[in-house]
């Protein structure tokens, strides 16, 4: 089985994909499918998190570039900069992972957040994304974790 174990320059290429959720993209150990089918193992080293577009290595010298696969979120759009600062706080006061970005917040779907996040006076939106949450003050961040 193909063993990817080091994690590259996201500029390199890759045309093997591997698309996974986030919630496997922080485990450091894990059997996966790649795009073209064939079964590979991860293994990388404790509290590496796969960003969307890291390329990983394999011991044979095989390129793969990793994908954010879609997942159930809860998106919350507005203009409303105080609004929006409120909505993080909570949910961050709820330590629930979150993306931050100039279009929108996303969580994992969870409707008893979503009540509380339209009972601060918000909208929120089901939709398929791909997830990218904040690393956490405390996440000692790789060079190309934001994008």
């Amino acid at each position: 089985m193909l063993m990817l174990n080091k994690k590259l320059n996201p500029k390199t290429t890759a045309e093997l994909q591997l698309s996974l959720p986030f919630d496997q993209r922080v485990k450091s150990r894990l059997r996966v499918t790649l795009s073209d089918g064939r079964e590979a193992g991860l293994d990388l080293p404790r509290g590496d998190v796969l960003r969307h577009g890291d390329v990983l290595c394999s011991d044979g010298g095989e390129y793969v570039r990793v994908v954010a696969a879609p997942e159930t979120l809860s998106v919350v759009r507005t203009s409303d900069a105080m609004l929006r600062a409120r909505i993080c706080y909570h949910l961050g006061n709820r330590h629930t992972a979150i993306e931050i970005n100039s279009m929108f917040i996303s969580y994992q779907h969870d409707h008893v957040l979503d009540a509380m996040v339209i009972g601060l006076g918000a909208e929120v939106t089901v939709e398929e994304l791909g997830f990218e949450p904040e690393a956490g003050a405390y996440h000692v961040h790789s060079q190309h974790a934001h994008h």
